[in-house]
């Protein structure tokens, strides 16, 4: 599991938002801004953002997650089968 690393008081942030936003793009690093050395808010790339909005989506979907747990089962029971037999 991936954890927040860097956090930024948010009297600095606005001073290193720049730094902080291209920090984001080009290591995919996330920032926690905090208030009083509590973290308050988090940064995150866009991209991580969607991942996130996606996982929380399929989690929701009670019938995707009946499926994956069916598909769990049968992988740790062995029923699997090669992909040259499906196609």
């Amino acid at each position: 599991m991936q954890t927040v690393e860097n956090f930024v008081p948010i009297t600095q942030a606005k001073s290193k938002l720049l730094d902080m936003v291209r920090s984001i793009h080009d290591r995919d690093d996330s920032f926690a801004i905090t208030k009083n050395g509590v973290p308050e808010a988090v940064m995150i790339s866009m991209k991580k953002f969607e991942g996130l909005l996606e996982t929380i989506e399929i989690l929701a979907d009670q019938e995707a997650m009946i499926q994956l747990r069916d598909s769990m089962a049968d992988v740790k029971r062995g029923r699997t089968v090669d992909a040259d037999e499906v196609l």
